[in-house]
């Protein structure tokens, strides 16, 4: 199915989805289409990151102590996954860390776990400002593809990942440091 038909499609469903008085559904339903057709991942590439990120989760929850006492995140693009969170132990970290090398299709691992208390609702919310903040910020930039880079913020830490050139990559570097609120900057980009 080529680019156009999928949006086509997509927005197809949306409309159907609008008249049925479903508005949120319609509204990821576009997200979604939108998303899977500018990516710069292959859908192949989407998918086998989603399926990292379900099978990480999936025996995360399956260990009852490291569920209960954790709070860790796991975000993969193109097979490179991003841990972030925090542990009480070094114990609970390497345990968490055995779990990603049991998860099948992840090429490179960037280890962000933080020992010490999890964080609170507080700032878990302030994090999702900083995070939104900065992907506003990404993609009002002229010389940047906002859409093609991950967000993610733990505890005033700013994520950027995303298949970007080397320019793009220095660029959205200047570009979240230069928000307020954000402690520090750490990218986990693929160039191409």
């Amino acid at each position: 199915m080529t680019h156009l038909k999928s949006l086509k499609l997509s927005l197809l469903i949306a409309v159907i989805i609008i008249l049925q008085g479903c508005v949120a559904a319609a509204v990821i339903t576009v997200g979604t289409g939108v998303k899977v057709a500018t990516d710069r991942r292959s859908v192949g590439h989407q998918i086998d990151d989603q399926t990292i990120e379900l099978n990480f989760y999936t025996q995360l929850r399956h260990n009852k102590t490291l569920s209960e006492n954790t709070n860790i995140q796991a975000i993969s693009v193109n097979g490179t996954l991003l841990i972030i969170g925090q542990t009480p132990t070094e114990v609970l970290r390497d345990s968490i860390l055995k779990i990603v090398k049991d998860v099948k299709g992840v090429d490179k691992v960037y280890n962000q776990i933080r020992i010490g208390n999890t964080t609170s609702i507080l700032t878990k919310s302030h994090d999702v400002w900083l995070t939104s903040k900065v992907k506003v910020a990404l993609l009002a930039e002229d010389n940047i593809d906002g859409i093609n880079i991950k967000v993610v913020t733990e505890n005033g830490e700013v994520f950027l990942m995303g298949l970007v050139s080397q320019k793009e990559a220095e660029q959205a570097v200047n570009v979240a440091r230069n928000i307020s609120g954000v402690n520090r900057v750490l990218k986990a980009f693929e160039y191409r």
